[in-house]
Order: structure tokens, then sequence, then C-alpha cells
């Protein structure tokens, strides 16, 4: 726990000089600069690359190095349990010498021979490193059988197929997964299952595949705070086909491997204006009205966040257990950055006596799974991080060589366990936990003079606790008029939302949007783990959500998102104890924690916002207390933030000690 750090302690980061207020234009551009420097491969600062990699070369490149380097087992149909089998590719360094190390990734995307993609990249870097690479589409997708089912029955078939791998001639029966995204998410549950073959995995941007852990009950991002968010809309559309086309059973797997060649499958749904069908109300029709038929989108939305059919799929879960030592890749502004730092810490308190102690974590400053174009000069939205360069192929080679070769200097004991890049100072730091045991707890209260309304209102954010006469702030929610989502973090829904470091004047401009600024700082603030708000909330609605934004300020007026959060008032109790709310009752509202390491310089203010939506990104309540994503008309919310007394609003700081 963090500990409490005293007002006088903090008092002199701030001055008492305002700052000019200006609006500008938003600018949406994102930008990656790409570029690997050379230096050592585990210093405490960002390793750089030592090695070379593929990820840039041509398919067609790729597939022609593999060829001459590797020997190619290709569309091997491996039989599950239940007699299905999954297409399989094997790629094993030619003229090899014993038994092999294995490295094997998953993923329900095109990313065999045909499509090329991350994997093969991977493949051809593997081979020369002397291991035996595999990659696997998920049952129901392209040539493997069976029915699609969202992470691929990790359980099940991901525990079959490392059996299958260690069985094998050429393996030394040690196996490690990796992937990104789909290719890291099925991984954990697999954790949970004990194979004595998994040695080591590396999970990359793998929220999605945890249902709870600790203070998350995302579901697998489904929800934040209980609100669904709608990415998982969009990427259905494109991923779910449960009409999908299948080739008769072809039984000579020479004719299976030719026709894998040239025909995979694939299927190219019509085009849809996300821009104007996200709006599309009720929300459980979205995919239905276009004419799709019934899938997994249909199974998911009329579920709540405690709904026990979470259980029934590939989700991991915190009673499952954890038995492997992990190298995880999570990103800021990353859709899952708090569940995956929140299992990470899980899994070194709960992990077996082997995993438990060999957990480590690389924290970048970007968006979803853009771990390789980090480089000298990184634009994240419209903000430069500066060089964020960070060796992540050496990293995870050196991992594998570790756990998969046995090569114990491949990864010194004197490795951090957390590599975390703060934003704003712009460098990489370490520490051997999350947060930092230099962390102490500042909070600061939400305060005004009755109306922080907009940029322009009196909101301000304070270290003294306001008066118990001071004014509460009022605000209309209207789910048809709903405040836009404007970067942050999010992932995958079909260039709705881009995520990053965007400014926020714009949105700050609105009257419905509730804005508490600091005065301008007089030292600067590392924030750095877990942040949480506690906001004291009424409303005219039986439910209605509550949306919070921390952003920097810059002395220009500029206003950086950092990170953001909403809830749903209806499971403040709990999400399995829905209740709605009394018309103008106080009730307190403890959000999802917001999760960063940011400096905020010298003559920045610290900003929270606070509304009631956060459109596209996450559903609109429609303000009726009923089944919120089965209907068509809402009803506009009369909302209130108080502030008095034990009613106090406020945000919780995780503010790094200044070294002497």
């Amino acid at each position: 726990m963090a500990k409490t750090l005293l007002k006088a302690d903090v008092m002199r980061m701030f001055s008492a000089h305002g700052i000019e207020r200006r609006f500008m234009t938003i600018t949406k551009t994102l930008l990656f600069i790409a570029s690997l420097a050379s230096g050592a491969v585990l210093a405490q600062q960002a390793p750089s690359s030592t090695g070379e990699y593929y990820r840039d070369y041509q398919p067609e490149a790729i597939i022609r190095e593999l060829k001459h380097d590797a020997v190619l087992d290709d569309a091997i149909m491996i039989p599950m349990r239940d007699g299905v089998g999954l297409d399989t590719n094997v790629y094993r360094p030619k003229n090899a010498k014993g038994p092999l190390p294995t490295i094997f990734w998953k993923t329900p995307y095109n990313e065999l021979e045909m499509k090329s993609g991350a994997a093969l990249s991977y493949a051809l870097a593997a081979v020369r490193r002397g291991y035996a690479f595999v990659v696997q589409n998920e049952r129901g997708r392209y040539f493997s059988q069976g029915d699609w089912q969202i992470l691929g029955h990790p359980q099940t078939d991901g525990y079959d197929t490392l059996t299958w791998i260690a069985k094998q001639a050429w393996s030394n029966g040690k196996v490690g997964t990796l992937g990104c995204s789909s290719s890291a998410e099925w991984q954990l549950a697999l954790a949970g299952t004990h194979h004595p073959a998994l040695a080591a995995m590396v999970p990359m941007s793998a929220g999605a595949g945890i249902g709870k852990v600790g203070r998350f009950q995302e579901q697998g991002n489904w929800y934040t705070g209980g609100v669904p968010r709608s990415l998982f809309f969009v990427w259905l559309y494109g991923v779910d086909n449960p009409l999908r086309a299948q080739l008769p059973l072809i039984t000579d797997p020479a004719m299976h491997a030719r026709v894998s060649q040239y025909n995979d499958l694939s299927v190219i749904k019509p085009k849809v204006d996300w821009t104007k069908q996200i709006k599309h109300l009720p929300v459980d029709k979205m995919l239905s009205d276009l004419g799709e038929p019934a899938g997994t989108f249909e199974q998911l939305i009329d579920r709540t966040p405690a709904d026990p059919a979470w259980r029934q799929g590939g989700l991991y879960h915190e009673d499952m257990g954890w038995g492997v030592p992990a190298l995880w890749f999570d990103s800021w502004y990353d859709v899952s950055i708090g569940p995956n730092l929140e299992l990470f810490n899980h899994a070194r308190t709960d992990g077996d006596k082997n995993a438990a102690p060999n957990q480590y974590a690389v924290v970048a400053p970007i968006p979803h799974c853009t771990y390789w174009k980090m480089g000298p000069d990184t634009m994240v939205g419209e903000r430069s991080m500066g060089d964020t360069s960070f060796d992540v192929d050496g990293t995870i080679f050196a991992w594998f060589d570790r756990w998969l070769k046995a090569d114990a200097n491949a990864w010194p004991a004197s490795t951090p366990h957390v590599r975390y890049f703060t934003m704003g100072e712009n460098r990489w730091n370490a520490s051997d936990s999350w947060p930092p045991k230099e962390v102490k707890s500042v909070r600061m209260y939400l305060r005004s003079e009755g109306a922080a309304n907009s940029l322009y209102g009196n909101g301000r954010l304070d270290l003294a606790a306001p008066p118990g006469s001071e004014k509460p702030d009022h605000f209309t929610y209207d789910p048809m008029n709903p405040v836009q989502t404007l970067g942050g973090s999010d992932c995958c829904n079909g260039g709705l939302v881009t995520p990053g470091a965007y400014d926020q004047r714009s949105i700050e401009a609105r009257s419905d949007v509730l804005v508490y600024s600091s005065e301008p700082l007089k030292e600067a603030m590392n924030v750095t783990g877990f942040v949480n708000a506690v906001l004291k909330v009424s409303s005219s609605a039986k439910d209605t959500d509550f949306a919070v934004k921390l952003v920097d300020v810059l002395p220009d007026g500029t206003a950086y998102i950092i990170a953001d959060t909403i809830f749903r008032a209806r499971y403040r109790n709990g999400f399995d104890k829905p209740e709605m709310m009394s018309p103008n009752a106080v009730y307190t509202i403890k959000p999802t924690p917001m999760t960063t390491s940011t400096r905020f310089d010298k003559g920045h203010r610290i900003r929270v916002e606070v509304t009631s939506s956060d459109f596209p990104k996450f559903v609109r309540n429609l303000n009726t207390g009923g089944a919120n994503e089965s209907e068509s008309t809402g009803v506009s919310a009369n909302n209130t933030i108080h502030h008095a007394g034990e009613n106090a609003s406020y945000i919780e700081l995780p503010v790094m000690q200044s070294k002497p």
C-alpha cells in the first residue's frame, strides 16, 4: 500500500499564479519513427538493438529466407482431444543437431504462409537462433476445424498442442509462447494449467485475456467499470464468421498443404461506416441490423460483468493459479494497462515457487502492440515522447534463451523486474516492484465555487480539503449528445478512436464536462502507479455513468490526456449487486483505477475532468435504469459532483518521492 505523503511535502510543487487558457484547433496526427540504436541488451535503461530482425521484410522475402534456412512442415492438422484438427506450420532450422526448444505462436488471424505477418518474421528470427517455431490458427479460423471461440480454447486446445510439440522427435520438451494482442491473451489461461512443457511465455498487450483479477473485473476488456467498450463490436464484425465456408475433408497431407498455398478461406465482409453505425440503438442489434448472422457478439452483449458465463470461455481468472515465468510487455495507452499490471503483481504473489520470482515487465509509452515502432523521436498522438528506443526482440530472445536453452547468462539476475517509461520525463526507469516502493499517496480535492463547468469555469484541484459549505457542481448529461472520445487508451476499433496523447481543450469547452485544475507546479511531480478517484455523486436518473480523465496541462494551455476511466453507478456496491439510484441521494463512486507513469513538469498544471460519457469508446448510458444495451430511447440526467465535508470528492495520485 502507498504511504500518505504529508501536505507540506508537496505544497512547494504548486504556485499561486494563474495561466492563460486558450482554445486551439486539434490536429490528429499519429507519427511513429521506428529505429533501434546499439547498446547493452539488459541494462537498467532501455536496451537497444543488437541483432538482425525481419519485421520490415516483404512477405515474399521472409518466405524465401525461411525456405532457405528452415525445414517446413506445412499445414499439419494437429488433433485435439475431441478429434478436431488445428492447422499448424512448423519451422525448424536446417541441419540442426540435437533436440530443439520451441516457440509457439497461436493466432485467430491469417498469419500462415499465404499472408505472412508478424508470426513469420519471428519464425525466421527463431530458426536462425536455433529454435523450432510453431504457428497455429485457432479452432474455427481459416483451415482449422471446429467452431471459433474468443481466445481459442487455451486450456484444452493450447494444452493439447503443447503435449503434441513435446512428443515430437525434434523437441527438447521445452516450449515458450509468444504473441501480441489475441496471440498473447490466450496464453494467460494456459498459464493456469501448469503444463510440464510450458517453460516460459511472453504475453504482449494481453489484457483482453483477463476476466477478474484484483480490483479489475473487465471480462476480457469487454467492460471498464461495468461499461461496455465498443472496440469489440467492430472487432467481432471482422473476425467472427459463424456461417464460414469450409473445404471438404482432405485426408492427403500433401494435398492439404498444397491447397493451403492458394486458398486460405479468408473472408472479406462488406465495408461499414462505423462512425455512423456505432451510434445504432439498441446496441444489441448493431450487427444483426447490418444483416449479420447471430454470433459471439449476441452472446456477450446480453451479459453483465458478474455473469457466470464469463467463466466458461478462455479468460484467465485470479483463482486459476499461475505456473509460468513470464516477460510482460504493456503500454500506457493500451486498452488493458491496468488489468495487465494487476495480473503481473498477482503472478508475483500467487504464482508457484518457480513462476512467482520470475515475472518481469516492460511498460512503454505507446498504444496497443506498437512496440516495434519505438525509436529516437516517438510521437504518441500529438505528443513527443522523445527517445523510446528499446530492443524488444533482443529482450524476447534473451528471455527464451534463459528458459528454453537453460542459458543462465542470457538473463542476468540483476535485471530489474519492472522497466517502465516515464512520460514527460521521457526516459526509461526501473524498479523491482509495481508501483515503485518510493511512491507515496497525494490526495487532491475537486473544488469549485459551484461552477466547474468547462475549461472556463471555476473548478480547481487543491491539496486542501473543502469546507462544509462548499457548493457542489452540476451538469446535464444527454445520451443523444455524448462527450466525444479524443485519444486516451484504446485499440482495435476500426479507427473510431485513435489512442494516444491528444489536446483535450475542445472537449473541455463543453458545459457538461467539469474541469478541475491545480495551480502551476513549483516543482516537477512524478506520478507513477495506480491512480484512484473517489466521487461523491447524485443524479436525477436511476442509473448513469461517471467518467474521469487525468490531464497534463502545459504552460501554453495544451492539455494532454494521460489516462481515463469510467464507472456505471448501478455497480457501486459490486458488479454482482446492481442497484438503482434514488433521485438526488448522495452515493460514493470509485471508478476503476487509472495506471500511468508521467512527470508533470514545473509550471504545468494537473487537471481532472469529470463527465458522464466518453463516446464512442464506451457505450452510452441511456439513464433509464433498464437493460441499457437493449433499449433505444434515453433520458437526460442531471448529475452532481459533491465537495463538502464528508461528501468530498478527490483523486489519489501515486507520487514518487524526491531523491536526496
